[in-house]
């Protein structure tokens, strides 16, 4: 299924922002650095508001909390609403990193998995799919990572009519992954990706464009929805 959706989409690409080539190790702190630059959160003004950040003020700590509000607001506008608000979660950000681990995120996450996800989760917006695709990324642990955006796309393809709760879907994708792939980082984040991919172009939550999917001989969701 997932070399179908390679053949349609092509290669996956990752944000060259984060993570220049699927072999490289993200940085923790610049991922969540990144997930905040935008709102909504998407690549487009997420990227836009990281590279921003990084020509403007930089993304060492203390050119984050060296910076004034009003700076860190401007370099936000045009990325989303509320970019005083960002500005303010960044400095936060930079805050945490600095005083409470040192300055090495990266070495926070080096002790067992519940204590790395519980680490990450003291950041703002980072929940349990954050963390997960931060440990994933960063090629800490081969964690089954789930796209945030689009967590019913595994459920519909391998289950059928996905759950009403978001959590459910997130479990239950999880699950799927952790079956069906090798536990190792190349095959999941190359799965984050192309499953990402999938649910933005063609597995939209609300309506998804089954005449134009390349994997609906897979897709259970599928064949119990077409006419008989």
């Amino acid at each position: 299924m997932l070399r179908l959706l390679e053949r349609f989409y092509g290669k996956p690409k990752p944000p060259k922002s984060i993570l220049p080539t699927l072999a490289s190790r993200a940085d923790p702190y610049e991922m969540i650095l990144y997930a905040n630059c935008g709102y909504p959160a998407t690549d487009k003004v997420c990227t836009k508001g990281f590279e921003a950040l990084k020509k403007q003020v930089g993304l060492r700590p203390d050119d984050i909390l060296g910076a004034s509000d009003q700076k860190l607001a401007e370099v936000f506008q045009g990325t989303g609403m509320v970019p005083e608000l960002r500005g303010q979660r960044i400095r936060e950000i930079a805050a945490r990193v600095k005083h409470e681990f040192g300055g090495d995120l990266r070495l926070a996450l080096s002790g067992p998995l519940a204590e790395a996800r519980k680490a990450l989760k003291k950041f703002p917006t980072i929940a349990d799919p954050g963390a997960d695709k931060i440990l994933l990324f960063t090629r800490t642990a081969p964690v089954a990572a789930v796209p945030s955006n689009c967590v019913e796309v595994t459920v519909r393809i391998f289950r059928g009519e996905p759950y009403k709760n978001y959590g459910q879907n997130y479990r239950a994708a999880q699950d799927i992954l952790q079956e069906g792939l090798p536990e190792n980082c190349d095959s999941r984040i190359r799965a984050y990706l192309l499953l990402k991919h999938h649910g933005q172009e063609i597995c939209k939550r609300s309506a998804p464009l089954c005449d134009q999917c390349p994997v609906t001989r897979y897709c259970r969701y599928f064949r119990l929805q077409r006419p008989a």
